[in-house]
């Protein structure tokens, strides 16, 4: 196999055919992201726990955030982009399940897919009841970074959307309402973009509601929030509660929202394959996405 693969490289070169492209990785910050002290081992995946099936890629350690940028097919690309973040509790990102194959659908209905590996876990020095803050600002630096390569990617800069996981989901709210100011000094031009979405997919969104299951300050809902997709399962507790306070608020100030609840699945099922009804919610999800114009050509 092997030998064969430069073979097949000559040939879609001499039939004028492009060979498959490795997804383009960027550096979030140009040297030392912000606040980076270097007092966390090296990033690395976790070993993978026994009796788990499918084993799941756990990556932590993360101190270099990155953005890896999938393209979907020229004859479906619709200009839109989608900005995934991955959950794990802001302590690891869950990489394939809810990173690297979020991407593969994503492309497959014709969206290009940013996928952010954040900055986790909690820094041994940052403060222990409240969100890590390194976390929106390379989400707010993400999207500003998209915006700026809009021309180069083939995006329209008013089809940018973020879509979180857990504690990914909670980061995309954190990130839908907090866009009006950057929470780091700007740098360089990415920077004089707007960090707003232009809409939301929160999936089992964790940790946004406070001791009075109330949204938590960090989660400011108000008229210019972004329009969202919301699914979660009715048996996942934390979740739950945190999506029907999240709707309830945009109802509340007139965005557009729409809510899957499903009867069962619990936490964490991501793009696992399954019969179930939850499996369903990328098909939602894109159903979603068209009705509000983003998947237009």
């Amino acid at each position: 196999m092997k030998a064969l693969l430069p073979s097949l490289f000559v040939l879609f070169t001499a039939l004028g055919l492009p060979a498959a492209e490795k997804p383009l990785e960027i550096a979030l910050w140009p040297g030392v992201a912000p606040g980076e002290k270097g007092n966390i081992p090296e990033e690395a995946f976790q070993p993978e726990k026994a009796g788990e099936k499918p084993p799941l890629k756990r990556l932590g350690n993360v101190s270099k955030p990155t953005i890896t940028v999938y393209q979907p097919k020229a004859d479906i690309h619709t200009g839109a982009a989608v900005i995934v973040a991955p959950g794990g509790g802001y302590t690891i990102l869950a990489w394939e399940h809810e990173g690297t194959q979020v991407a593969e659908w994503l492309n497959s209905i014709g969206v290009t897919a940013i996928l952010l590996k954040y900055r986790v876990p909690r820094r041994p020095d940052a403060p222990k009841d409240s969100p890590p803050t390194w976390a929106l600002q390379d989400a707010q630096r993400a999207v500003g970074i998209v915006r700026s390569k809009a021309k180069e990617w083939n995006i329209d800069t008013q089809r940018i959307g973020l879509l979180g996981f857990s504690a990914g989901g909670h980061l995309t709210a954190w990130a839908s309402t907090n866009f009006t100011k950057r929470s780091y000094e700007a740098i360089d031009d990415a920077d004089k973009q707007s960090c707003k979405p232009d809409f939301s997919v929160l999936i089992y969104p964790g940790g946004m509601l406070d001791k009075e299951g109330k949204l938590k300050s960090e989660i400011t809902v108000n008229k210019d929030t972004p329009p969202s997709f919301v699914a979660v399962a009715y048996n996942d507790e934390g979740p739950f509660a945190s999506s029907m306070e999240y709707v309830k608020a945009l109802k509340q100030n007139k965005v557009n929202a729409e809510l899957h609840v499903y009867s069962s699945g619990g936490h964490g099922f991501g793009m696992k394959p399954s019969d179930k009804p939850y499996a369903a919610w990328p098909k939602r999800c894109a159903e979603w996405m068209t009705t509000q114009g983003y998947l237009k050509k």
